[in-house]
């Protein structure tokens, strides 16, 4: 009896162990997979706070680098995140720009202490649909109250992704108030079939 009892503890024992092990093996990757990223589009005037380490200069380098680029527009959606040594780029260009995606990643292969780049960066279909409801949704956002200042920069804070005929706002403003009058702008664009509102506000 003495024995089977031992038994038992020892598998309780075990079967506690095993189960600690599983959780510390669950939690470890969580903090593997933090990084720094745009949390959104590059844009001149919105500048992430970054650590003064190793991934916080090439996240600086990166954000330099990808404004930098000739043909990024504010129809193009440029974004990046960074874990130790490698960068991601994802976002869309359209294909009007579709050579961005790969100047992109060559941009950011040459930052000093990347050792990979992923590029899971979008190039939208040609469509000329989709360019008029760009054109026309810019038009409509610039032309409201006093919305026009988030498109003075080379790189406007506002960004307009189309496809399909659908609408992505994202980038940053100042106010809520400026984010709901940038749905209501881009509504009210004939032939847009929806409007995500995807902008950050950011005081």
């Amino acid at each position: 009896m003495r024995r089977t009892l031992l038994t038992s503890m020892l598998f309780a024992l075990s079967a506690a162990a095993l189960a600690q092990t599983a959780q510390m093996s669950q939690e470890a990757p969580t903090a593997q997979v933090a990084s720094l990223s745009s949390n959104g589009p590059v844009v001149a005037d919105y500048r992430s706070s970054y650590p003064n380490d190793a991934e916080g200069r090439i996240a600086k380098e990166a954000r330099h680098e990808l404004l930098m680029l000739p043909y990024y527009s504010l129809f193009d959606d440029l974004e990046y995140s960074v874990q130790g040594r490698t960068v991601t780029l994802s976002g869309a260009v359209t294909s009007e720009h579709a050579v961005t995606k790969s100047d992109a990643e060559n941009a950011v292969k040459r930052i000093e202490g990347v050792d990979k780049v992923i590029n899971n960066i979008k190039v939208l279909p040609p469509s000329p649909f989709d360019q008029q409801v760009r054109e026309k949704v810019y038009r409509a956002i610039s032309n409201t109250g006093s919305l026009s200042r988030y498109f003075w920069q080379a790189a406007p804070s506002i960004h307009i992704i189309v496809e399909g005929q659908r609408v992505t706002l994202k980038g940053f403003v100042n106010s809520e108030g400026d984010k709901n009058l940038a749905t209501i702008a881009a509504n009210g664009v004939s032939d847009v079939f929806q409007v995500t509102n995807e902008l950050r506000v950011v005081k």
